[in-house]
């Protein structure tokens, strides 16, 4: 755990001086964006989850996955919605159908290219990360935020 704490630090260090360099010209909300899937990476790797990729995309498929971790022999498709302040409508709601279909659609292409003859039971998380200022950091995490569409062929 105290090196996870490190890492963690060490990686928003980084990313601050980058920022104060005017390396990291990116809009602020897709700032923000990777803020909260920096900080929900090390959410799931505290609980015990094996992150394999981060903002994977098909080249072929629209759309990318925030990240794809094993969960034990569940491999879980994680879609992150970050927000720096809590309103009325909660990060999570931002997951609408069109998103739940891109994210089935680049499952399908992920477990495909995988090279075990078998598919992994497959999960569709949703993890909301609040990061106000001046407040500790929030996560809410949905396991199985969503089913696979009933046509699943892999």
């Amino acid at each position: 755990m105290m090196r996870l704490r490190w890492l963690e630090r060490t990686l928003a260090s980084l990313n601050r001086i980058a920022r104060k360099r005017g390396r990291d010209s990116a809009p602020a909300h897709l700032t923000v964006g990777v803020d909260g899937e920096d900080a929900v990476l090390f959410f799931l790797l505290r609980k015990g989850y094996r992150v394999v990729a981060r903002r994977w995309s098909s080249g072929e498929v629209p759309g990318d996955v925030d990240l794809i971790a094993w969960h034990g022999p569940v491999l879980c498709f994680v879609e992150v919605k970050t927000r720096t302040a809590r309103d009325m409508t909660p990060a999570e709601a931002a997951v609408d159908d069109h998103k739940r279909n891109v994210l089935r659609r680049l499952a399908r292409r992920y477990v495909r290219q995988l090279p075990q003859k078998t598919l992994p039971t497959v999960r569709f998380d949703v993890i909301s990360v609040y990061l106000v200022p001046g407040q500790d950091r929030e996560f809410e995490h949905f396991e199985g935020a969503f089913a696979l569409s009933e046509g699943w062929q892999g």
